[in-house]
């Protein structure tokens, strides 16, 4: 691939650029409904916050400008976390169901937790990796790989359930792992 993280940024600014706005939707997307649910939204309010974060983003990343000291993900959560709590503060102006809800609205829009955990970045975005790439490789190719990695079984015996020589799994992995970089690399951080 020859797109980096900070062309797709570029290049989202256009707001005609179809396959970086692909790009970008494929990789937040997941990301934005999830954080919408951990930030107590019902799924509903979530796909919404979804297409309120990206009209905001459509709006503002053609003034953009990317500073290496500051992370493109924090801008992206500042503009998350205050339409979450616009939709918290719409639903309390609702009838709710039971205290609690009241209760959790409320807490949550005086909440301040970091609804980017570090470690669950990590998890989605490894998720969202190989289901980007997943259909790319035959189902061999792909199940030598998952046995390999994320089953953490030697190749030896993946080689022999898989009915590969022992070389050809090595070079499954290698296939997959070298894809998953460079999609890894289109990701802004």
């Amino acid at each position: 691939m020859d797109t980096t993280s900070l062309s797709l940024l570029e290049r989202v600014k256009n707001p005609l650029d179809k396959d970086a706005w692909g790009r970008l939707v494929d990789v937040y997307v997941p990301f934005l409904f999830a954080w919408g649910r951990k930030a107590g939204l019902n799924e509903t309010d979530s796909a919404d916050l979804v297409q309120e974060v990206l009209t905001v983003l459509a709006k503002k990343l053609p003034e953009f400008e990317y500073d290496a000291s500051k992370s493109f993900r924090s801008w992206l959560k500042t503009i998350t976390v205050n339409r979450a709590k616009n939709f918290h503060r719409a639903a309390a102006n609702r009838p709710t169901v039971g205290v609690d809800s009241a209760i959790r609205r409320e807490a949550i829009i005086q909440s301040e937790a970091d609804l980017f955990d570090e470690e669950e970045y990590c998890s989605i975005i490894t998720k969202r990796l190989l289901d980007l790439v997943a259909n790319e490789f035959g189902e061999q190719v792909w199940r030598a790989f998952e046995m390999q990695i994320l089953e953490e079984r030697p190749a030896a015996e993946v080689a022999e359930i898989l009915g590969m020589t022992k070389n050809s799994v090595y070079l499954a992995k290698s296939r997959v792992l070298q894809r998953l970089r460079a999609e890894g690399a289109m990701l802004l951080d």
